[in-house]
């Protein structure tokens, strides 16, 4: 006897499995292989700091972070009186605000008549999707807090500094004749911010990437490794950057205009947690509904080290 799928599910929103359920089920035709799935590189866990994931709990959260005071320093002369300050440092609120979740229900019928584990199977993917969607969400969110020196076609915080990273409307032109430059001219701005040289890192899309192993790097001492990318094929690192590759990155004003993010761990924190994962049974339907809930939230806690590139092809 066939068991056709619902359309719907009582009064809450229900997506049908595609392909539809056809009623007529054939163990034979199906195999216990699956095919594999490929999922966009996440980069956020590379380029952030979580050194306060631990002190979330639930959405809604705030963390207040405390910053280091700044010490003013006077000239002494003999037998001056001292001028003693009393040091106050600023706070940066860290608030979880934000939450995604996946929901999933295996039918009865279909549990019984299948071999494969699909709650297990359903569950890693949402795990991977849940990674990608929170790393576009927070790259999309990052060019807001970054300071105005660290970006545009005048960028550059020392005096007669002029580097042209772009803007959101009038990308570089990134080629294979300059990208290394581009990606050392990135490096002296965080220099002149007085950024430490460990750590850094430059997010790029992918055509950025293969503009990378193209070029002629001819000194190999510039990617960290013994020899150069044309031998080995390794991005390694560039001028201090250990480069990652996403196909993630937001655009700017234009879709010609892809934002490559740099920085430093220090300048962005995120936090993360997943704070439910639960199966319980479908009131609706014979089933069980498989769900989880993730919070999350992010702030650029020091815009000075971080920048963004604006390049196009």
């Amino acid at each position: 006897m066939p068991y056709p799928i619902s359309p719907s599910a009582g009064t809450q929103a229900f997506t049908p499995p595609n392909p539809a359920y056809t009623g007529v089920f054939i163990p034979e035709l199906w195999s216990g292989k699956i095919i594999e799935k490929f999922y966009d590189a996440t980069v956020l866990a590379a380029i952030a700091n979580t050194d306060y994931e631990g002190e979330i709990s639930s959405y809604g959260d705030k963390v207040t972070i405390r910053t280091k005071p700044t010490i003013t320093i006077n000239n002494y002369n003999a037998y001056d009186s001292l001028s003693t300050e009393a040091p106050s440092s600023t706070v940066v609120e860290l608030l979880i605000d934000r939450g995604k979740y996946w929901s999933t229900v295996l039918d009865d019928v279909m549990e019984v008549q299948s071999d494969l584990d699909h709650l297990s199977m359903w569950a890693d993917d949402a795990s991977e999707q849940m990674k990608i969607d929170i790393d576009t969400d927070v790259l999309a969110g990052i060019s807001a807090g970054v300071a105005a020196s660290n970006q545009g076609a005048t960028a550059g915080v020392q005096p007669g500094t002029s580097l042209n990273l772009g803007a959101a409307g009038a990308p570089v032109a990134v080629t294979t004749t300059n990208v290394i430059d581009k990606i050392i001219e990135c490096g002296q701005i965080l220099d002149e911010n007085n950024i430490p040289e460990t750590g850094r890192w430059i997010v790029i899309p992918a055509w950025m990437a293969a503009l990378i192993k193209r070029s002629d790097l001819k000194d190999a001492s510039l990617t960290g490794d013994g020899v150069t990318m044309l031998r080995n094929g390794r991005l390694g690192m560039i001028d201090r950057f250990t480069l990652y590759a996403s196909n993630l990155l937001p655009f700017g004003t234009t879709d010609a205009a892809h934002s490559c993010f740099f920085g430093h761990s220090h300048g962005l924190t995120f936090a993360s947690q997943l704070t439910k994962v639960e199966t319980l049974r479908a009131e609706s339907t014979f089933g069980t509904i498989l769900r989880g809930l993730q919070v999350f939230g992010f702030k650029v806690v020091d815009g000075t080290a971080l920048g963004i590139l604006y390049a196009s092809r």
